[in-house]
């Protein structure tokens, strides 16, 4: 039964990051960090997601490296993490409706304290991430990094399914 239980957690933890991962690819988030996280956890029970682990590792790592490759970069990214914190602490301060909104009080600054504490986390999430990139990309050392970001990787092994068949089956290998 821990088995079982075992390959449950991760295929469930899994599906989760990928999911949350591709959304946060069009929403505020490190879709590509959530994504990769996915994928290794996945690669656990899968050989298709142990395949892909590489090329989505490459594209985090060249958006962090372009993330933090000039001082405005650093700063809006800085901004926006420090925006999130205004936010979380906005939610959690929970002012009333103002005058001005156009629907029921109720529909203001949904989800409350949980929200502002998750807005607060996903701000240090960020911060920690900007520190990261910026002592990877532009610290120390920050050449061989880089150039191993802008190397181009080693090729995708071919998907089985387009790989050619053998006619006679597998009864004549």
């Amino acid at each position: 039964m821990r088995g079982a239980t075992k390959r449950i957690l991760v295929e469930v933890t899994g599906w989760t990051l990928v999911v949350a991962g591709i959304a946060a690819l069009v929403l505020p988030g490190p879709g590509l960090l959530m994504l990769f996280g996915g994928l290794a956890v996945l690669s656990q029970q899968y050989e298709w997601a142990e395949r892909r682990l590489a090329p989505v590792e490459r594209a985090a790592m060249r958006a962090a490296a372009e993330g933090v490759e000039t001082i405005p970069r650093i700063v809006l990214s800085c901004l926006g993490a420090l925006w999130l914190v205004g936010l979380g602490v906005l939610w959690i301060v929970g002012p009333p409706a103002p005058s001005w909104w156009p629907v029921r009080d109720s529909w203001w600054l949904i989800g409350g304290i949980g929200t502002g504490i998750t807005l607060i986390a996903s701000a240090a999430i960020a911060a920690g991430l900007i520190v990261y990139s910026i002592r990877r990309f532009r610290g120390p050392g920050s050449e061989r990094a880089r150039a191993a970001v802008d190397a181009p990787g080693d090729p995708v092994e071919p998907d089985r399914r387009t790989a050619p068949v053998d006619p006679s089956g597998p009864a004549g290998r």
